[in-house]
């Protein structure tokens, strides 16, 4: 057996319990089964698992950029503020987009009035056409030049929708409801829509669907895909646990590292997790037997960790190496073994300890 040298300095710790005045020695030898509430432990059939670290991304997640050509005259929300969708997050200076639309108002009205003079004209050279007072060549020419106002028309309406885009992107909206994560511009700054590419001005992630990317060896990959469960572990592995909705793994492996990732898509609700979060989470690699005791049993005092073992004619206080725990359950992975009770009420038994060492001090007084 391996000499482990925190375990060896753990047994000093019991033993100086039990040593110091007025602490309870570590068990008492009794005629007839100490009256304390406890519970028999037996080990279960229950998956085997490997742990990986993980990180929390959002599933929505985007950058907003510029589309027009502006300076920023509002930013309402700071990094790390949750808005609604279609909160205003970016308010830009609009006087030259209502410039521009004023002038495109002034061109449709001109190009307007242009078209109905053409049409009129067309219309009487078109009467007087049929009774064959004009040559066809004028009458081409009046047809010509009503289409050429007509399509002056058209393009002058056209202008006037994309001013009015233009106008529309002086406000910038969030797409969805999220936490903002980056702001890439300041208030008095002037932005552009490109070229060669839009300026980035805001990030924001959605909180409300989230996933995990893990990337594990790719000796654990077969054993993965083969259960395709895994459980995050909240609180380092000593809390609650979420399960995954489901797991994908990647069919191909990063070169450089030659790990796959596999993504976990977490349930809706409120699990305290946020985009950015590292994480254990725990894949499911086969079955196992595991031996779980109610976390109220447990006691730890600094480093040491341990139950009240309660057998028909003694009470002792045993340590334990747990491992993770599992809602009210924690897993024991040493020290204890299959088929042993444990005090359900830890202070009842040092209470019971206590007095019954007080007793045999005074039987020997």
């Amino acid at each position: 057996m391996k000499f482990n040298p925190r375990l060896v300095a753990l047994s000093f710790v019991v033993v100086a319990l039990v040593a110091c005045g007025g602490k309870q020695p570590p068990a008492a030898k009794v005629s007839s089964p100490p009256a304390l509430a406890g519970s028999v432990v037996h080990a279960q059939q229950a998956r085997s698992e490997q742990v990986w670290d993980g990180v929390v991304e959002a599933v929505n997640q985007a950058t907003i950029t510029a589309q027009t050509n502006a300076r920023v005259i509002e930013l309402p929300y700071e990094v790390g503020d949750v808005v609604a969708r279609g909160a205003v997050l970016v308010r830009f200076s609009d006087v030259e987009q209502k410039s521009a639309r004023n002038a495109a108002q002034a061109q449709i009205a001109s190009a307007q009035a242009t078209y109905k003079d053409a049409q009129a004209s067309y219309e009487r050279i078109a009467a007087v056409y049929a009774k064959g007072y004009v040559s066809t060549a004028q009458m081409d020419q009046q047809r010509a030049a009503r289409d050429a106002a007509r399509a002056a028309l058209e393009s002058a309406r056209a202008q006037l929708g994309q001013v009015g885009q233009q106008l529309d992107y002086t406000v910038l909206r969030a797409p969805f409801a999220g936490i903002i994560t980056r702001r890439f511009v300041h208030v008095g700054e002037a932005v552009q829509a490109g070229p060669p590419s839009p300026q980035p001005l805001i990030q924001l992630q959605a909180l409300d669907d989230l996933r995990v990317n893990v990337q594990v060896p790719q000796s654990a990959v077969d054993a993965i895909r083969r259960f395709h469960a895994a459980d995050v572990l909240l609180d380092g592995g000593h809390g609650r646990r979420v399960q995954a909705a489901t797991v994908e793994v990647f069919p191909y492996a990063d070169p450089a590292t030659h790990t796959f990732n596999v993504r976990l898509q977490l349930p809706a609700g409120d699990t305290g997790l946020y985009p950015g979060m590292t994480v254990k989470v725990a894949f499911a690699t086969g079955e196992a037997k595991r031996l779980r005791v109610p976390a109220s049993s447990v006691v730890q005092r600094g480093e040491l960790v341990a139950v009240y073992v309660i057998d028909d004619h003694a009470v002792s206080l045993r340590q334990v190496r747990v491992g993770d725990r599992d809602g009210e359950q924690i897993e024991v992975l040493a020290g204890l073994d299959d088929g042993e009770r444990v005090a359900s009420d830890p202070q009842a038994a040092r209470a019971w300890l206590d007095q019954r060492h007080a007793r045999g001090a005074s039987a020997h007084e």
